[in-house]
């Protein structure tokens, strides 16, 4: 069973039931345009890159540092304010993250120089992972267990379709005016939200005699900040060391944060929440999905314009199913999962994502556009419909007073899962200019299937069965093997 709510008195934000309906919506509408804002300067920059490094006078491989130095930090921060949230507050990270995301975002538009810019964005990253590190711990406190699907369908729904408008609204915005309002624009939607967050949000009942470790926070910035920075290194094609020296002092700094916190009651790397079965393997499902994700977003536009031979324009409009229809399904699975099991459910949703992409690979040159958009409309759908059931998943098998650091893994799932599909990529674009896209898709259906065993596992390990599978039972002796030789 999933654990209810706890409730703690009309002041305490697990007292979900004495929400009005009219108050849960105001909350989740303030914490549902927060995260837009957040997902949108992820993906809204890389439209405009070219346009800002010529403005700024940089080259274009200077300029990407505009998106890695928000990355960096987002990927960096995300799991120290996850744990600072569990102990002081969500609703404190939420609001504190807010307002350092304004302030950057006013930085960022009226910055004069490359340099500049570049800080600024990096600041930007910090006040996005306190956003992103609260979210759904917010949405699970604002939703009764009864009706927590709903809140995860919605909240999917938001970031895909955050993900979706970045390129187009890009577009609209440089055709009308200069790049700097690309993040302007933030500031008088993200103060509104911040008044409507500040009244709306439930308050917290934390205990201020508990302390936050520092050293911790600042060994696990640094290892995601190096893993990711060298993902992203590799991504570009660096041929230098750099990028394996950086992975391998990341994942030093990983075991040995593993080792030294494994007796600890609330561990920065959530490794008390990983001996949970059900919230390993939803993790886990969660980080292959999104490794799919991002696989197909940078694979798609070179097999559209190679191997089928259509133009720019239009592999935008062929890309455009994929989050549109996964925006549409995610929030019809959220309410399912209220009914139905998570792990059916999501496997559903990525038997359909594997099933899509291995028609997509061996699609023939000058295939019709609609095939191609029936296709991406079929991927979208699978992955949207795997999306919010697994988040309910993940979020429910975690202790209530462990919220923040689940919402830590699921952000850091899609963040590191999406750069580990881009990298796959680049590499099979390495290998052969001709044929990656095609090689890194096919790669692509075995990972979706992988995470499709993983949903079955999942559901397997919750059902009453009165002999468990055999691939559950070597699962269960996998997972009593020490943490610290896992990780």
């Amino acid at each position: 069973m999933m654990p209810d709510d706890q409730k703690n008195g009309q002041a305490n934000f697990s007292d979900v039931e004495g929400m009005t309906r009219q108050n849960r919506n105001q909350a989740m509408g303030a914490i549902s345009v927060s995260v837009a804002m957040a997902i949108l300067d992820t993906a809204i920059v890389n439209t405009a890159l070219p346009s800002i490094a010529k403005d700024l006078g940089v080259g274009h491989s200077d300029s990407v540092w505009i998106i890695t130095a928000y990355q960096m930090s987002m990927v960096a921060a995300m799991l120290p304010f996850a744990a600072y949230g569990d102990l002081k507050g969500h609703r404190k990270v939420f609001l504190t993250g807010l307002g350092v995301f304004i302030l950057a975002s006013l930085a960022c538009g009226i910055s004069p120089s490359f340099l500049g810019l570049v800080a600024a964005r990096f600041v930007q990253g910090i006040g996005a992972a306190a956003i992103m590190s609260a979210n759904t711990a917010l949405v699970r406190q604002i939703y009764p267990a009864r009706i927590l699907g709903r809140g995860l369908g919605l909240n999917a729904l938001v970031m895909a379709f955050s993900f979706a408008a970045g390129p187009p609204m890009a577009s609209i915005i440089l055709s009308f005016t200069s790049w700097h309002w690309l993040f302007l624009i933030n500031v008088p939607i993200c103060i509104l939200a911040f008044f409507l967050s500040w009244q709306k949000l439930p308050k917290e009942d934390k205990g201020k005699s508990q302390k936050f470790d520092v050293v911790p926070a600042v060994i696990c910035a640094s290892l995601f900040a190096l893993w990711v920075h060298g993902l992203g290194q590799l991504a570009h094609g660096s041929m230098t060391s750099l990028p394996i020296i950086e992975e391998a002092v990341a994942l030093i700094l990983g075991i040995f944060l593993v080792r030294w916190q494994s007796s600890h009651e609330r561990p920065l790397l959530a490794v008390d929440l990983f001996r949970i079965s059900f919230f390993s393997l939803s993790a886990i499902t969660a980080f292959l999905a999104f490794i799919v994700q991002g696989m197909i977003f940078v694979a798609m536009p070179f097999l559209l314009q190679g191997k089928l031979g259509f133009d720019v324009i239009m592999t935008g409009f062929l890309i455009a199913p994929w989050p549109l229809m996964g925006a549409f399904l995610a929030p019809i699975a959220g309410r399912l999962s209220d009914r139905y099991p998570a792990g059916i459910l999501g496997g559903i949703g990525l038997a359909i994502l594997g099933l899509g992409i291995g028609v997509i690979s061996v699609l023939p040159p000058h295939t019709k556009p609609i095939i191609a958009v029936i296709m991406m409309a079929l991927c979208g759908g699978g992955f949207g419909f795997f999306l919010s059931p697994n988040q309910r998943a993940l979020m429910s098998s975690a202790p209530t007073t462990r919220s923040g650091a689940a919402s830590g893994v699921l952000g850091i799932s899609r963040i590191l899962g999406q750069t580990t599909g881009a990298t796959l990529v680049a590499f099979c674009l390495y290998l052969s200019s001709d044929h990656g896209a095609e090689i890194a898709l096919r790669i692509g259906i075995f990972i979706a299937f992988a995470g499709l065993y993983g949903q079955f596992v999942a559901f397997a390990e919750k059902a009453d069965f009165k002999k468990k599978p055999l691939l559950v039972r070597l699962y269960s002796r996998i997972k009593n093997v020490p943490s610290y030789l896992i990780f």
